[in-house]
This record gives structure tokens, sequence and C-alpha cells, in this order.
């Protein structure tokens, strides 16, 4: 199902047949530098991935992380969108670009259209994003998006403490 469209992608829900996808993003060095190992090393664990974080998502909220395909090529080229944790009291954005993919606008395209899509058709009116201190593009991307800082929260009760930053509708 597609969520939105921007002028270079398709945002849609992701399905088991994104697997090898998948597999292929969470095992790229900026998303285990950044994000984390996740241990999607063969596809039964990347379909246990999409129904755990992205279809549970979709049927618990409404809302979830996204697949990002490029118009042109017809490939997938991202993970995108919202994701609702105990620790905050509103979704944050969240955001994943193959690194093929890094330094030409996509993070940045689609994520505000879908800050656009939280706020007038999910009716959030706060939305959170986070990142490292040291993800120093993530940081850049967070402040162009229009969030402003807030504070530094473990976010994930993992010990690691991140910059957080908001946007209110």
């Amino acid at each position: 199902m597609t969520i939105l469209e921007t002028k270079r992608t398709l945002v849609r829900h992701g399905t088991h047949n994104d697997a090898p996808f998948i597999m292929q993003l969470l095992n790229e060095p900026g998303w285990i530098r950044f994000i984390g190992d996740r241990n999607i090393h063969d596809l039964d664990a990347a379909r246990k991935f999409i129904d755990d974080r992205l279809l549970s998502s979709y049927l618990k909220h409404g809302f979830g992380l996204y697949i990002v395909d490029e118009k042109a090529s017809g490939c997938s080229i991202g993970l995108c969108g919202f994701v609702k944790r105990d620790t905050l009291d509103a979704p944050d954005i969240g955001y994943a670009i193959t690194e093929s993919h890094y330094g030409m606008g996509y993070a940045f395209e689609v994520s505000t259209a879908l800050i656009d899509y939280g706020h007038d058709t999910l009716g959030f009116d706060r939305i959170f994003g986070y990142t490292l201190p040291e993800n120093t593009v993530s940081l850049k991307l967070l402040a162009k998006l229009g969030l402003t800082y807030e504070r530094d929260q473990d976010v994930n009760n993992s010990g690691e403490i991140c910059k957080l930053f908001v946007k209110v509708a």
C-alpha cells in the first residue's frame, strides 16, 4: 500500500517481499554504526524483522517504518517512517537510506513529506527525532527538517545518550 509519493520516490508499506532489501540495508556499515546490529543475516530473520517492526506497528499504531522506492529505477533505497517508543510521548521519525544513495537528498525529501503526512493525515501534534551525538549528518538533517533540540535522553534504554529533537505542528 502506497502511503505517499514525492518527486522522486514512492513510500509504501513493507511486505515479506522486501526481505532481501531489509537484509541488505540492515547490514550496511552506516546502519550498524548509528542504529545497531540487528543480526539480520538471512531472509527468515529479515522477514521476522518485517513482522516485528513494520507490520506489527501498522496494525497496532496505524503507522510505522515504510519502504522508500526510487521511481526512476524501481529499486528500494531506504526505510523511513514513524516509531512509537515507550520512552517518548509522541512518535519519532526515523530514516535510513542505502549508502549508494547517500548525499542525494532522499532522506530530506521523504522525511519532509512524512512529517507533513504525520501532522496533516495522522494528526500528530508533535514529532520527535533523535540521533547519536557523533552522527553529524543526521544532526544536520534534523535541523534542516525544522526539528529543534529538546534534550539529551537514553531513548532506547540502551545506555546510549542521544540528542532528542522535536517538531510541533
